[in-house]
C-alpha cells in the first residue's frame, strides 16, 4: 500500500507542475491525438500483457479521466473437454492520463483495477484487486510542414503492483490474473495522416515480458492497428466523431524455469466500431470489438467480444 500511495503521489506531482498545452478553444487540426497506444490486457484476457484496446481521448491529446473495459472468452472447462464450455469476463476499471511536459514530449500513465470472473462446473471463480501500473514517455518524432503527418515513439515500463497467483497459471486461460509479477517494458511507434474531417492512425508496440519471482514468464507480445477518423459534427465548442478499423495481436509462448509451455501462444484479430464526442474540456467516447480471426492457445480459448467506455477531462 505505501507503494502505491507514493507512486500516485508521484504522478499527481507531475501533473501539478506540467504546463498546460491546450485550452478550452480547441483547434479542429489538433482534435486528433498522437499516440494510439494499447493498454493492459492482452489476446488472453488482462494482465498478462499490454494489449488493446486503444490509449486515449482522440478529442482531448492530454487528459486525465477514467476507462472501464469489458472483455468476454469461451475457453475449455477442463482437458478432457472437447467444446467450449466455460464464459470468462475480464472486466478493468482504470485511472489514466496522458500528461505534456514538453512541447513534444509528454507522460502516459495507467493504474488499472480488474474484476475478473470465470464460470466452472465447480462454481464460479471471481477475481479482483489493483493490477499493474504502466507509465510511458511519448515523443514527437517528426511533423509535417502542413502538419497532416506525425510520426511519434514512445518507451514505457510495467510495474507489478497486481498480485500474480502460480496456481492460476497452470489453468487453461494462464492470464486469469491481477497482474503478471513481473516487470515489462514497451517500445511503441505510431503515425498520423490529418487533413480536415478525416484522420487516420497506424501504430504497433511490442513488449517485452521479464521472469517473474515464481519463475514465470509471459510472452513476449505484439500489437498492430488502423483506425479511420471521420468527424460527422462540430463547432468551437462541441465535436462527435466515428471511428472504425482493425487490430491484431500476437504473442509468444509462456515460459516456466525456462521452459515453453503449450498451447500458450496464439494471436487474434478484431474489427472495431465506436465513436468519440467532446465538449468544451471534456470528452466521451466507447468502442465495441469483435473478432475477425482467432486462434488462441491451441484452439483451447474463443475470443468472443470486447467493450470499452471513457471520459476525459483535457488538461
Amino acid at each position: 500500500m505505501k507503494k502505491i500511495i507514493l507512486i500516485i503521489s508521484l504522478v499527481l506531482g507531475t501533473i501539478s507542475q506540467a504546463k498546460t498545452m491546450i485550452d478550452s478553444a480547441y483547434i479542429p487540426q489538433e482534435y486528433f491525438s498522437t499516440i494510439d497506444f494499447d493498454e493492459d490486457c492482452d489476446a488472453c484476457g488482462c494482465a498478462a500483457g499490454n494489449g488493446s484496446s486503444g490509449f486515449e481521448s482522440l478529442l482531448n491529446p492530454q487528459f486525465i479521466g477514467i476507462k472501464y473495459f469489458a472483455q468476454h472468452y469461451k475457453a475449455k472447462e477442463n482437458l478432457f473437454v472437447k467444446d467450449l464450455t466455460q464464459d470468462q469476463y475480464f472486466n478493468t476499471l482504470q485511472l489514466w492520463g496522458k500528461i505534456p511536459l514538453t512541447k513534444k514530449l509528454s507522460v502516459y500513465a495507467s493504474l488499472p483495477f480488474h474484476f475478473h470472473e470465470k464460470k466452472t462446473m465447480q462454481g464460479d471463480i471471481k477475481i479482483n484487486g489493483i493490477g499493474d501500473l504502466n507509465v510511458m514517455g511519448i515523443y514527437k518524432l517528426l511533423v509535417s510542414k502542413d502538419n497532416f503527418h506525425q510520426l511519434s515513439g514512445g518507451l514505457g515500463i510495467k510495474v507489478p503492483l497486481g498480485k500474480f497467483d502460480e496456481k492460476g497459471a497452470s489453468g487453461v486461460n494462464p492470464s486469469f490474473q491481477l497482474g503478471t509479477g513481473s516487470w515489462d517494458y514497451q517500445a511503441a511507434l505510431n503515425y498520423k495522416f490529418q487533413k480536415n474531417k478525416v484522420a487516420v492512425l497506424i501504430n504497433t508496440d511490442y513488449t517485452v515480458k521479464t521472469e517473474n519471482k515464481k519463475h514465470y514468464r509471459f510472452g513476449n507480445q505484439w500489437n498492430y492497428a488502423a483506425t479511420g477518423f471521420y468527424q460527422i459534427a462540430g463547432n468551437e465548442k462541441t465535436i462527435f466523431s466515428a471511428k472504425a478499423g482493425l487490430q491484431g495481436e500476437v504473442y509468444d509462448q509462456n515460459k516456466q524455469f525456462n521452459e515453453a509451455l503449450p498451447n500458450t501462444s496464439g494471436s487474434a484479430l478484431y474489427g472495431k466500431l465506436g465513436f468519440e464526442a467532446s465538449y468544451k474540456k471534456f470528452s466521451l467516447g466507447s468502442e465495441i470489438m469483435l473478432p475477425a480471426y482467432t486462434n488462441l492457445a491451441g484452439g483451447d480459448i474463443e475470443a468472443k467480444s470486447r467493450f470499452s467506455i471513457f471520459l476525459n477531462i483535457g488538461i
